[in-house]
């Protein structure tokens, strides 16, 4: 299972140009929560491993710090399904290459 690292942490910081630490704990809260909710729409990725999927992870955290989280979903439906897609179609094309 993927934590959220303090790497993953700093490089949402940046993204968010927030250089204190005050607010460390909340952000890792609001990216796990985040994580679970894109794995939970679009399949299990490494976020590690997965540009796409930590965008998304990251989108989601901005939306919810920023309380607008209401509107994620409809902003990034076609980012959450394409990024579905393409998750099933690899585990798809991984069964198959083990036949």
């Amino acid at each position: 299972m993927d934590q959220i690292t303090p790497t993953i942490l700093f490089e949402f910081k940046e993204r968010m140009h927030i250089s204190h630490g005050s607010e460390d704990r909340n952000l890792e809260s609001l990216l796990k929560s985040s994580l679970a909710a894109i794995k939970a729409k679009c399949g299990e990725f490494s976020i590690d491993e997965n540009d796409r999927a930590k965008e998304l992870v990251f989108e989601r955290a901005r939306y919810a710090y920023n309380d607008a989280l209401e509107y994620f979903d409809t902003n990034f439906l076609h980012e959450i399904t394409s990024l579905g897609l393409d998750i099933e179609f690899a585990k798809e094309g991984d069964t198959d290459a083990g036949v």
